[in-house]
């Protein structure tokens, strides 16, 4: 599949379809998608959420990436996207960028560019939903508001870098096979006892 020339090729897993009040999220260590939570609030998702695959946001979870599909997929499929735009907002764990984009493979929304190709209604029904969603749970969000797509594409590179360190730093952590852990030397359990302190 060929993608634009001016971005790299962004690969979207999708959790949560368009229209959904369950709250979906892909789990690192079972590596499967499970159900979160049930939204509280009486609002669906306005378009496929999920994440880009192989980049990590400055909250240390994968970047989140909300796509504009003309039918709800389903949690766990993969979308080949164009991103168009940043939405940036604010919530108890610091900021949460979302990337916005369409897919490829759809005619509806493949011919959009930019910020200001995207239905002015969407984008407000997408600043509203997420100035609310998380109210009922007692949590404050702050909505920065909208962005163009270069710089969604600059928070994207950062993105890829922090995936990159996180992988590398994980690597180095592992233990070599036959590594054994150290055997404490002799005397220092009676020099931690008498310490007293």
């Amino acid at each position: 599949m060929t993608g634009d020339p001016q971005q790299p090729l962004l690969y979207a897993l999708v959790e949560i379809p368009k229209g959904s009040r369950n709250k979906y999220e892909y789990d690192e260590e079972l590596g499967e998608v499970i159900l979160d939570r049930f939204l509280s609030s009486s609002t669906v998702y306005p378009t496929d959420y999920g994440y880009l695959m192989g980049h990590r946001g400055r909250d240390g979870d994968p970047l989140d990436a909300m796509v504009c599909v003309s039918e709800a997929t389903f949690p766990g499929c993969v979308i080949a996207v164009k991103v168009i735009a940043l939405f940036r907002m604010r919530d108890d764990k610091g900021v949460d960028d979302k990337v916005v984009c369409v897919p490829f493979s759809d005619p509806n929304w493949n011919t959009i560019e930019r910020l200001e190709d995207l239905p002015l209604n969407l984008r407000d029904e997408i600043s509203h939903f997420f100035s609310i969603y998380k109210q009922p749970e007692g949590k404050v969000v702050k909505v920065d508001g909208w962005f163009p797509a270069e710089e969604a594409m600059e928070e994207i590179e950062a993105s890829r870098r922090r995936y990159a360190e996180r992988d590398q730093g994980e690597a180095k952590n592992e233990p070599e096979v036959g590594d054994e852990e150290e055997e404490p030397a002799a005397g220092h359990e009676d020099d931690e006892a008498g310490d007293g302190d």
